[in-house]
C-alpha cells in the first residue's frame, strides 16, 4: 500500500533545502567580493569617478539631427 503523503512536511523540507542553498551561494559571493576587495585595496580606477556616466555627454541634437521623441 502506498504511503500517506505529508504535504506540509515535504514542502518545509524543500524550503529548508532551498534556503540552505541560497545561504551557501550568498556566503560564496561574499567571500569572492571580500577577496576581490582585498586584491584591489588601495588601487583606484583610472579616470577618477566610477559612476559609469560619460563625462562629455552632448546635450544638443544628435549627429543625425533627428528630433527627440
Amino acid at each position: 500500500m502506498a504511503r500517506k503523503p505529508n504535504y506540509q512536511f515535504e514542502r518545509m523540507e524543500r524550503q529548508r533545502a532551498k534556503d540552505a542553498k541560497k545561504a551557501a551561494r550568498l556566503e560564496a559571493k561574499r567571500q569572492k567580493a571580500e577577496e576581490s576587495n582585498a586584491d584591489n585595496d588601495g588601487v583606484e580606477s583610472p579616470g577618477g569617478e566610477s559612476d559609469g556616466a560619460p563625462a562629455d555627454a552632448p546635450d544638443g541634437p544628435r549627429e543625425d539631427d533627428a528630433p527627440d521623441r
